[in-house]
């Protein structure tokens, strides 16, 4: 008997830890998990590729992962669903969109704590990084995903969801030696999943299903 409350003890508070940690990682979509993934064979999913990332190796090596399709493909939801599965592990977690990161960092910049603020970022086992490169970046921008970058790079991982792919990066990022720097830390650390097929919001459309 002892023993048995001692696990339900146990299981209690794990599962609170991971309720905090889900919570406090601020996901989009916090009850996403890696169950739950759509297979339609439109969306050309590679079932075992998934499964393997969602044993959280990855995070362990400091590898990424880049999500790739157009909107409504569902990138952000996967990336959630990754995200959740990294908590569930306990591996401390934040979701962010990249516009909102760079006005959080110029943020902290001006009330004189960016370096307090990236050294938080820095904490994180696994950064997801949502709407990454929608539009062209200024000189400020680049250097700071070049900063994030750097001091994560092999160490941490980094979730990217993005429209378009490394090419796309590269315009965006204003070509030049800081796009060349910060592709060269991504490309040859990550695990690339191409999202296809129609998009899910109207699949999943609530005036569809009435």
């Amino acid at each position: 008997r002892l023993g048995l409350l001692v696990d339900r003890e146990y299981e209690s508070r794990l599962n609170n830890t991971i309720a905090k940690m889900i919570k406090r990682a601020h996901f989009a979509y916090s009850s996403a998990c890696i169950e739950n993934i759509n297979y339609d064979p439109e969306r050309r999913l590679d079932r075992s590729y998934i499964e393997e990332l969602a044993t959280n190796r990855y995070i362990d090596k400091g590898l990424n992962i880049i999500l790739v399709g157009a909107s409504g493909s569902g990138k952000t939801w996967l990336s959630n669903a990754f995200g959740v599965n990294a908590c569930r592990s306990r591996y401390k977690t934040l979701y962010i969109r990249l516009p909102e990161l760079f006005s959080k960092i110029e943020e902290m910049r001006i009330q004189g704590k960016y370096h307090d603020y990236m050294n938080q970022l820095k904490k994180f086992d696994l950064l997801i990084l949502d709407e990454y490169l929608l539009k062209p970046t200024n000189d400020s921008e680049r250097s700071d995903l070049l900063e994030v970058i750097e001091m994560r790079c092999d160490h941490k991982s980094i979730i990217f969801c993005s429209q378009y792919t490394y090419d796309g990066w590269h315009r965006l990022l204003n070509g030049g030696p800081i796009a060349d720097a910060i592709l060269d830390r991504i490309v040859n650390s990550s695990y690339l999943i191409t999202l296809n097929g129609k998009s899910l919001r109207e699949v999943y459309s609530k005036i569809k299903q009435q």
